[in-house]
């Protein structure tokens, strides 16, 4: 495996080198990994830091979709793995991951809480993959270091920082709360507060409502961002407005699946919010149907067999684990993502790698 990782390096250290002299942005890439996460982040200096890998049950693809971005990014390594909890949809290409590319530090909350398939990979694979190499344990309000970019962990293992500068505001919203039940790792989530000169972004993992609720209420921990990514897939048991609004985004990145996330009550909550222009989505969802979706232009990735007729009503999000339920429609081919560029201005733009549609968003 060392030998293959040596041979794979010396390939990329020409693209690293060419990358390196030419970046001047902040790069973020939101890979397709099927309703799971993938996110990559790239300093101008060259770091950096990759939030989960992808989905269990397509490893291999996950984590080659995940490696093209690595390779368009033009690194020889990632400096910081987050692994935002032990679900297999985050943690999923981490091992396909970890054979192609060295990987320097691993993050993550702590102990896994879930019994299950995420507590088997915590105790049977995980330490192989850190063995050698820095483990870090995630605590609110510690600094993940990196050149001209300051990265907060804001909430881990259930716990919170204490209010950012610039937050500490009361919020309005905390009166209409809706709390909802979840699992027990979601809570758990590692979730990140970015800033890059005057440009503002936030990757939350997968908390839930009640987690945004302590974060958020009855005065604000964070301040508003420019974008808000991952939006927990865009399920319903996350964003609610007393964190989509007091974040108050203009653009908002959503890594759903086909069948997996954009759900009606996400969907409202985020183009409610004031300021709000745009959602960008890895997938069409069938949960949202047209009432609830985006258009075509800001949606990276389609079906394999796409159906004759959009379907107007958004489709029900079937229960866990129910019996009979048809698998999602597959998309095994070509994947796209979704890319980020922002400059220490505020300005950022958005690209659509599968229609090359992109947009400039001026500062705030």
């Amino acid at each position: 495996m060392r030998a293959s990782i040596a041979c794979l390096m010396a390939l990329m250290i020409p693209a690293a080198a060419t990358a390196a002299q030419n970046r001047t942005t902040f790069d973020i890439y939101v890979t397709d990994v099927e309703g799971g996460n993938g996110t990559l982040f790239v300093t101008p200096s060259g770091e950096s830091v990759l939030i989960d890998t992808g989905n269990a049950n397509g490893a291999v693809r996950d984590a080659g979709r995940i490696m093209d971005a690595v390779r368009d990014a033009g690194l020889t390594q990632i400096d910081h793995l987050i692994l935002t909890h032990y679900h297999g949809d985050h943690f999923g290409g981490m091992q396909e991951v970890a054979k192609q590319i060295p990987i320097k530090e691993f993050i993550d909350h702590g102990p896994n809480t879930q019994p299950g398939v995420g507590a088997d990979w915590e105790r049977d694979v995980y330490p192989k993959l850190y063995a050698g190499t820095k483990h870090t344990v995630a605590k609110p309000g510690m600094k993940i270091p990196l050149k001209g970019v300051d990265w907060t962990i804001v909430a881990a293992a259930g716990e919170i920082t204490k209010a950012l500068s610039g937050a500490g505001k009361p919020n309005p919203e905390c009166a209409n709360f809706q709390p909802i039940d979840n699992n027990m790792e979601d809570p758990m989530s590692v979730a990140s507060y970015i800033t890059f000169g005057k440009f503002r972004t936030a990757h939350l993992g997968d908390l839930t409502r009640n987690m945004e609720f302590k974060l958020m209420c009855p005065n604000t921990t964070l301040p508003p961002v420019d974008v808000l990514l991952g939006l927990h897939h865009g399920q319903d048991s996350s964003n609610s407005p007393v964190m989509d609004h007091a974040l108050r985004p203009r653009v908002g990145i959503m890594n759903n699946g086909t069948r997996k996330g954009g759900e009606p009550f996400a969907m409202m909550s985020i183009h409610s919010s004031p300021g709000f222009e745009d959602l960008w989505q890895i997938h069409f969802s069938l949960l949202s149907g047209q009432e609830y979706t985006t258009p075509g232009m800001f949606i990276a990735n389609r079906t394999d067999d796409e159906s004759p007729v959009m379907a107007v009503e958004p489709m029900k999000a079937p229960a866990p684990n129910a019996p009979g339920i048809q698998p999602a429609p597959a998309h095994n081919g070509k994947a796209y993502w979704i890319k980020l560029s922002a400059q220490a201005d505020g300005t950022f733009t958005v690209t659509n790698q599968r229609n090359g549609f992109s947009k400039t968003y001026a500062p705030r």
